[in-house]
């Protein structure tokens, strides 16, 4: 034990000399710089001065004023960015104070809320009100029960409590290539929405990738119109919900059972969420600007149980237990997220939204429509009657058939070692399963592979660098864009390409 004392004293003493020598070789250096080395230098003219002609004069003010203004432009640089980086620094410390304010009186709204809820029962309880009304429904069974769910009971009744079947004729076997071809004919001559393929081939590669889709992008650019054409092409109309920015818990969206009245108060997304359980058709719920409250708060439960592989396990519970008179497909008091749902969520990037974290982008499908689509000539389309079935057995097929190259593959390895050394930014296996899953699908909808790994690097990957500190990585970034160019071919990954240029012009 003692010669581990002695040995761990030398180590201290040792390691604090170091530091010191280490601060004091720094001293010297500034001292070098700011005073010794410049004294040397006004000696060395004193001492040759002597000599000078008029031309050596002015050669030798010249030198002197260009030093001393690149000496001061460093200088200004440096603060500049020092600058920057502080007020960057304490932007994201008032952010996180502002968020622990926002949790914490969420919180405590939800705790006056269930006690306000505990003492409107107890007061019901004391007037026997609730206990009566049971007692007179027990004496009398041929009475209809009634149903604390007034919504789901009337979706019940829509359906006469049967499944809504898709039937498909020959015109609506179609392969994804002409999928896209005729959603484009179709939202043009029919809706006046215009489209490029390649939006709608990404659309179409996202939901064989992840069942939340982001659209991103400036205002006016068809992100809400997007779904909403896409549920007139497969003849079910997509159902939108306004995000608001009040939403700080899953029951702003899905709805609250009210102690008082013992009814569940049921919001037009528990609908929709219900009524996808009787069809076995695409359902889309449209999440409209879903930034503006923080989606990871009242989605949260989503995102969770959708990543789970057994899609039978996707259940929300709606209440914490069945009773007599509940919707049909409420069981145990949770409903199953059927897997022909897609939610898409549109999100603008502006001062009024919130951020949508890494926890969101990483399981969704990410779109960006920054662009007007001009009208385009577009003969008829018609619409599609296409069972959720059909429509993953294509996806599945292209997976299956379309396997990426081995060469692409090494590609994307050697583009993940260069990202990972000098951003210090890597991609999961989650990520990688969606590449896997996003090309193949993206090739059999008419596009090719480096294209589609192009779109996946530059929304799943690169989309990561926003959160760096740009500045100091400029000479690393154009170190990337080189080594894509040499790695992919000039004229390929224009996306990516693009997206890191409008990074450097930010700066």
């Amino acid at each position: 034990m003692r010669e581990f004392i002695d040995y761990y004293i030398k180590f201290l003493r040792y390691f604090w000399e170091n530091i010191k020598e280490f601060f004091r070789l720094i001293g010297k250096a500034f001292s070098n710089v700011f005073y010794h080395n410049i004294v040397k230098h006004f000696n060395l003219l004193n001492e040759l001065s002597n000599r000078f002609r008029p031309l050596d004069w002015v050669f030798t003010i010249l030198v002197m004023t260009i030093n001393i203004a690149f000496i001061l432009f460093l200088l200004i640089r440096l603060i500049q960015l020092l600058r920057r980086y502080l007020k960057f620094n304490k932007m994201e410390v008032t952010k996180e104070k502002l968020l622990d304010e926002i949790t914490l009186l969420s919180q405590k709204v939800v705790d006056v809320t269930n006690e306000k809820n505990q003492i409107l029962t107890l007061k019901m309880e004391n007037l026997g009100l609730y206990t009566k009304k049971l007692e007179k429904e027990k004496k009398d069974p041929k009475e209809k029960i009634p149903s604390r769910f007034t919504k789901l009971i009337e979706v019940d009744e829509a359906y006469d409590r049967s499944p809504y079947l898709v039937v498909m004729d020959e015109g609506d076997l179609l392969s994804l290539k002409e999928l896209v071809t005729r959603f484009v004919n179709f939202s043009a001559s029919e809706l006046k929405l215009y489209y490029e393929e390649e939006t709608i081939r990404a659309f179409f590669a996202g939901m064989a990738t992840s069942k939340i889709i982001i659209l991103e992008g400036i205002s006016g650019t068809g992100k809400t119109s997007l779904p909403y054409a896409m549920g007139r092409f497969f003849n079910n109309p997509a159902d939108i919900i306004s995000v608001q920015p009040s939403w700080r818990d899953r029951s702003e969206m899905i709805g609250y059972l009210n102690e008082f009245t013992k009814r569940f108060n049921e919001s037009d997304f528990l609908k929709a969420l219900y009524e996808a359980t009787y069809r076995d058709d695409l359902n889309f719920i449209v999440l409209d600007e879903l930034n503006l409250a923080r989606i990871e708060y009242y989605f949260a439960e989503f995102l969770s149980i959708m990543e789970m592989p057994n899609p039978s396990d996707w259940q929300i519970e709606v209440v914490p237990s069945s009773e007599l008179g509940d919707p049909l497909h409420l069981i145990n008091g949770k409903i199953l997220v059927a897997p022909n749902i897609w939610f898409i969520g549109t999100a603008n990037k502006d001062d009024s939204t919130f951020t949508i974290t890494d926890k969101v982008y990483d399981r969704a499908s990410v779109i960006e429509m920054d662009a007007r689509i001009d009208k385009i000539d577009a003969p008829y389309g018609e619409s599609v009657n296409m069972s959720y079935d059909y429509l993953d057995n294509l996806f599945k097929e292209a997976q299956n058939n379309l396997k990426i190259s081995v060469k692409t593959l090494n590609d994307l390895d050697k583009l993940d070692e260069f990202i990972t050394a000098k951003f210090k930014i890597t991609f999961g296996n989650r990520i990688l399963k969606q590449i896997h899953d996003f090309i193949p699908v993206y090739i059999a909808s008419g596009g090719d592979e480096v294209g589609g790994l192009d779109y996946m690097v530059a929304r799943k990957i690169l989309r990561k660098f926003e959160s760096l500190n740009i500045p100091f990585l400029v000479d690393e970034i154009k170190e990337l864009l080189i080594f894509i160019q040499k790695t992919f071919g000039k004229n390929n990954f224009k996306l990516s390409t693009e997206f890191l240029e409008s990074l450097l012009k930010q700066i």
